[in-house]
């Protein structure tokens, strides 16, 4: 059971994070990131982001870049947050692809 400190970090990371995806993809046209949910550990020592990809077609190529710059997108995050967390977590991020998946049933209901 998370607590209410942890609800409001998982939320302050997720608004903070999904403006930083916004700003970095203004410039590919196209292209959508969302952050759809944030979980932290309760030490704070992780931050297990999943995020939604428009178009999903580009996910996996968009996701390993985004892995790829791990450590600019946390100290951008610090710069943000600096003042509320002691501590900002690790992040690790995951395609969140239950939008695809609710599609897909979708589709097969509508056969």
């Amino acid at each position: 059971m998370e607590s209410t400190r942890l609800n409001k970090i998982n939320r302050l990371i997720q608004k903070e994070l999904g403006e930083i995806f916004l700003l970095q993809t203004k410039a590919m046209k196209g292209v959508l990131i969302s952050v759809t949910t944030v979980r932290v550990t309760s030490d704070l020592s992780l931050a297990r982001v999943y995020l939604s990809i428009f178009p999903s077609e580009k996910g996996e190529e968009l996701l390993e870049n985004i892995k790829v710059n791990t450590k600019s997108i946390r100290f951008e995050l610090g710069q943000r947050v600096g003042k509320q967390l002691r501590k900002i977590p690790e992040l690790s991020f995951y395609l969140d692809d239950s939008l695809d998946y609710i599609e897909n049933i979708d589709n097969l209901l509508n056969k």
